[in-house]
C-alpha cells in the first residue's frame, strides 16, 4: 500500500518517517475487534471532532455532562462511539468512570472501547507531528481486507484501570506479549486488554519519544534535544491536556 508522504522532502530521521508510515498501515489493517474500514472511519471521526459544536460548548462549561445535544457527525458510526471518540480528542482529561460505563451499557465492551482508546490517540500524535511541522493532513489510505481476530488475553483483570489490563508476568504462552518490545510499565498496560494496539501505538511512540530503556538512560541522548528539553515538554503538554498516570 503505497501514501502521499511529505516527510520525504523534510530532515526527519528515517526511522522516524518509517514508524509514521508503519502506523498509517497499521491504522488501515483489521484490528482486534474493529476491521480496517471501521478503524479509518474512526480516524475520520476523530479530526471531525475539532469542529463539532457540542464538543466545544462542552469544553467551555463547568462539567461537560451538563450540556446535552448531538454531535456533529459523519455518520459512518454508531452514536457511542461517536461519541466517545469525540470525547477523546477534545476532553479527555475529564472523562469518568461513571461514564464509561454508560459507554459500556449502550452495547460497546471494554476492549471494543480501549482499541478506540488506540485509534484516536495514534491519529491525534501523527496528525499533531503533521501540524507541526506545518504539512497538511495525510489522506487516509484504503482500508485493508480481513476480519479483527477478536483474542483477548486470558488473564485480563481490573486492577490499574477502569478496564482490564495484563499484568508483565501474567501473559500465557502464544499470547501476543507487546511488553517485550514495548516496555510494561502502566503506559503500557493501559491499553493491554488489546495488545495489538499496545503495539500499534508504542510503535510509532517510542520513535516520537524514546525507547523504554531509553528514557531513563541519563548518561546518553538520543535525540537532538536533551532528556531535560523532551521532559519539560512533555511536562507541558501533559498539564495543558489534562494528562494524569
Amino acid at each position: 500500500m503505497t501514501m502521499p508522504n511529505d516527510h520525504q522532502s523534510l530532515p526527519i530521521r528515517r526511522d522516524l518517517s518509517d514508524a509514521i508510515d508503519r502506523a498509517w498501515v497499521h491504522l488501515a489493517s483489521p484490528g482486534t475487534w474493529w476491521t480496517g474500514a471501521d478503524r479509518l472511519c474512526m480516524v475520520a471521526e476523530t479530526r471531525n471532532a475539532l469542529d463539532c459544536p457540542l464538543c466545544r460548548k462542552r469544553k467551555a462549561a463547568l462539567s461537560p455532562y451538563t450540556v446535552q445535544g448531538t454531535h456533529d457527525s459523519l455518520g459512518e458510526l454508531p452514536d457511542v462511539v461517536v461519541d466517545v471518540i469525540h470525547r477523546l480528542r477534545t476532553d479527555a482529561g475529564r472523562l469518568t468512570e461513571s461514564w464509561l460505563l454508560t459507554v459500556l451499557d449502550a452495547g460497546l465492551t471494554d476492549a471494543e472501547y480501549v482499541e478506540i482508546v488506540g485509534v484516536v490517540a495514534t491519529a491525534t500524535a501523527l496528525d499533531t507531528f503533521d501540524h507541526a511541522l506545518g504539512l497538511p493532513l495525510r489522506p487516509l489510505p484504503q482500508p485493508q481486507p480481513g476480519e479483527p481476530t477478536r483474542k483477548r488475553p486470558a488473564n485480563a483483570r481490573v486492577q490499574i484501570a477502569w478496564v482490564p489490563t495484563v499484568k508483565p508476568h501474567d501473559w500465557l504462552p502464544g499470547e501476543h506479549n507487546p511488553y517485550s518490545r514495548y516496555g510494561g510499565v502502566h503506559i503500557q498496560q493501559a491499553l493491554s486488554l488489546v495488545p495489538d494496539t499496545v503495539a500499534g501505538f508504542f510503535d510509532v511512540d517510542c520513535e516520537l519519544y524514546l525507547q523504554q530503556d531509553q528514557i531513563r538512560d541519563f548518561g546518553t541522548e538520543y535525540r537532538a534535544i536533551s532528556h531535560a528539553q523532551m521532559e519539560l515538554i512533555a511536562a507541558k503538554a501533559s498539564h495543558i491536556n489534562g494528562c494524569f498516570y
